[in-house]
């Protein structure tokens, strides 16, 4: 199970930092990853890391700007996001697989948590 939070109203130009907890059988993970939906687009990749590893992989368009980060300890994943645009507005969603993939794509994610609005102001 996932559990997101973090969300908010921010200017843009501001900050925001999502967590996502995990319970239940964590030591399955290969991956987690950030994705993210706005009103009528599909489902798109934000950023990816794995479990064990430091190696993280990002969409263009937060490359520079977002860092996801874990701490296993806590098994919390991080998305910190700085320089916030309005296009940045979406619903941002979590997700773990125990696969060996890459993470790009949805469909390769197992488990979803719920999503947290992220609402960017111009």
């Amino acid at each position: 199970q996932l559990q997101a939070s973090g969300g908010g109203l921010v200017q843009a130009g501001g900050s925001l930092r999502l967590s996502c907890e995990a319970s239940g059988r964590t030591f399955s993970y290969y991956r987690l990853g950030w994705f993210r939906q706005a009103p009528g687009k599909e489902r798109e990749f934000v950023a990816t890391v794995r479990w064990r590893g430091d190696r993280t992989s990002y969409a263009d368009s937060v490359k520079g700007r977002f860092t996801i980060s874990r701490d296993n300890a806590k098994n919390t994943v991080y998305l910190q996001m700085n320089s916030l645009k309005s296009e940045d507005t979406a619903v941002y969603y979590c997700a773990t697989s125990n696969r060996l993939v890459d993470g790009y794509r949805s469909y390769e994610y197992d488990y979803w948590g719920q999503g947290t609005q992220v609402t960017v102001s111009s």
